[in-house]
C-alpha cells in the first residue's frame, strides 16, 4: 500500500470565483485540502497553476509534480492556524544568518564572501534601519533583538500563501536576507540560490562536485525558484 497512488477520476481542471476567492474545480467538484478544507486561492492566477497542476497528472496522481498545490495546502491548513508560530521560526533565522557567519580561511573564500554577501547586508541595513554584526567562523554572533524584529516585520504583512512560499525562500537558503532580497527585487531569484551556495560553489571549483551532490542542488535550486514563482502569483 506504501506505493499506492490516487487515480485520476476528473476529465478536467478550471477555476471559479467563490465568495471573493478563487476554488480549483476538478469537473464540478471542488478541491479540498488534506484537512477537508475548501481549497480557496487569494489570487487568479495561483488558482489556475493549481488547476494546471492537476489536469497535468496522468493515470494516477502523484504529489512529488504539484508544488504549487503543496504550498496552498500548507497556507490554508497549516499557517491559517499557526501563522505566529511560523513567523518567530522564520524571526530565528535572523540570529543565525548564513550570511553573518564567514570563513576564517582561506583568504580567496573570504574575498569572496565579503564581495558577494556584503551588498545584501548593506542593503537590509539601510532597508530595514538595523545594525548587522558578522562573525567568523561558527561561533554564535549575537545580533541586536531590533534587528531580527525589523527583519521579521514584512511577514506580518504577507498573506498566509505568500508565508508559505516565503517559508521556503528562507529554508532553503538559510537565510532571511536573501529571502527579503529576492521577495523585494533587490536580487534575482537566481542570484539569491547562487549566494545561498556561494561556499558549497567554491568548494566544487577547487575540489569538484560528485552527481549525487550536483543532484541534490539543482533539486533545492528547482525548489527555491518554484517558492519565488508561488510568491508572486500570490501577489498578482
Amino acid at each position: 500500500m506504501s506505493n499506492w497512488k490516487p487515480k485520476r477520476f476528473w476529465k478536467t481542471a478550471h477555476v471559479a470565483e467563490m465568495d471573493g476567492s478563487w476554488a480549483v474545480l476538478l469537473d464540478e467538484r471542488e478541491l479540498r485540502t488534506p484537512a477537508k478544507a475548501p481549497l480557496r486561492l487569494k489570487t487568479q492566477r495561483l488558482a489556475e497553476a493549481v488547476a494546471a497542476e492537476w489536469d497535468a497528472q496522468s493515470e494516477t496522481v502523484d504529489p512529488n509534480l504539484m508544488p504549487v498545490t503543496r504550498s496552498a495546502n500548507a497556507a490554508i491548513d497549516k499557517l491559517s492556524e499557526q501563522r505566529n508560530e511560523v513567523i518567530a521560526l522564520l524571526a530565528a533565522y535572523g540570529e543565525t544568518d548564513l550570511l553573518c557567519y564567514r570563513a576564517a580561511t582561506p583568504q580567496e573564500l573570504r574575498d569572496r564572501q565579503a564581495m558577494q554577501w556584503d551588498p545584501v547586508i548593506e542593503w537590509a541595513e539601510q532597508r530595514f534601519s538595523v545594525l548587522i554584526q558578522v562573525g567568523v567562523g561558527v561561533m554564535h554572533v549575537p545580533q541586536p533583538a531590533e534587528t531580527v524584529a525589523n527583519l521579521a516585520q514584512p511577514m506580518n504583512e504577507f498573506c498566509d500563501f505568500s508565508l508559505a512560499a516565503f517559508h521556503d525562500l528562507v529554508g532553503i537558503s538559510g537565510s532571511i536576507m536573501i529571502a527579503l532580497a529576492v521577495v523585494e527585487g533587490f536580487i534575482s531569484p537566481e542570484k539569491g540560490w547562487e549566494l545561498s551556495r556561494l561556499d558549497e560553489s567554491w568548494q566544487e571549483e577547487k575540489w569538484g562536485a560528485d552527481e549525487e551532490a550536483r543532484a541534490l542542488s539543482d533539486s533545492k535550486k528547482n525548489d527555491f525558484l518554484k517558492a519565488m514563482e508561488i510568491f508572486l502569483l500570490a501577489n498578482s
